[in-house]
């Protein structure tokens, strides 16, 4: 079949994440079943037949997000047929999405990030079974702010991969792409004490209580429990974190290309956003300081 064909391309020579996998097959399925009596074989379809399901999303007042997900999906599917299977041409080629809405991250001030990094070892009358769960959770803390990790970078981590000498550390990254961070030295001490209350030198950093690999749900609920001790008034998600991270970089002058080769970016337009950021937080404080920034009333 055309379309299992198609995965395992993705999956064994495009290393597409599990994600990625999931959501492109769901965008297939979604358009056979927007067709269904009127679709015979993917070769047979035409750029109207596309048409036709795009102006049915706009309709149902689909996001723009997930419509350009869909059409990226049909798109690279096509792409496959044309190089792989000999077929003329892409019929979804052409089409024109709607422009993709750009949110601008929400992010932490320097003064919410600290708070939520000395929580885990203020006195708290929770009772922890293993003493070196509060030093874990400082070193995961520290280690997603330090060096602007996704969730599944820092979950993959093992203590090889982290150089104590040259004060960095060495992740995989999208599509399989290595980088190298540099890591900051609150971050590196609180591994360091980490580390040494594991007394070990190999294998999975951050472990469960069980000292199995940390699970990623496992990570959303510690951030939680912590965010509910805090007094940051909105929800944060390890990829606020992140977002955190490049935010503060450019505030305090990083270049945009350091900060894309930090973050793992294969393009320099998904940093930019970040630069829309700290435009807005630059304006904030200018019109809360300047005394002529406002138009008399």
């Amino acid at each position: 079949m055309l379309e299992e064909d198609f995965f395992r391309f993705l999956s064994t020579e495009r290393t597409a994440s599990a994600l990625t996998l999931r959501n492109y097959r769901a965008a297939l399925e979604q358009y056979r079943k927007f067709r269904g009596v009127a679709f015979s074989c993917w070769r047979d379809e035409v750029a109207d037949d596309f048409r036709a399901w795009l102006f049915s999303m706009m309709k149902a007042e689909i996001a723009r997000a997930t419509i350009r997900l869909r059409f990226a999906a049909i798109r690279s599917f096509y792409k496959y047929l044309v190089h792989r299977r000999g077929m003329a041409k892409n019929p979804a080629a052409e089409l024109q999405l709607p422009k993709a809405e750009r949110k601008l991250p929400v992010v932490l001030n320097l003064a919410q990030m600290e708070e939520l990094l000395a929580l885990p070892l203020q006195p708290s009358t929770e009772k922890l079974r293993f003493p070196w769960i509060r030093l874990r959770d400082t070193a995961l803390l520290e280690l997603f702010y330090s060096c602007g990790l996704r969730i599944s970078e820092l979950r993959n981590l093992n203590f090889e991969d982290v150089d104590f000498l040259s004060e960095s550390l060495r992740v995989m990254g999208k599509g399989a792409k290595e980088r190298v961070i540099p890591i900051g030295g609150p971050a590196l001490a609180a591994l360091q004490r980490y580390r040494q209350s594991l007394a070990l030198t190999r294998g999975p950093v951050f472990l469960s209580s069980r000292r199995t690999r940390i699970t990623q749900q496992a990570i959303d609920l510690l951030l939680k429990k912590y965010l509910t001790q805090s007094s940051i008034p909105f929800a944060v998600s390890p990829h606020k974190l992140r977002h955190t991270f490049a935010t503060h970089l450019l505030d305090a002058g990083a270049d945009l290309r350091s900060v894309q080769s930090l973050l793992g970016h294969a393009s320099l337009s998904t940093t930019q956003i970040y630069t829309h950021v700290t435009k807005e937080r630059l304006r904030a404080a200018y019109d809360d300081a300047h005394p002529r920034a406002k138009s008399p009333s």
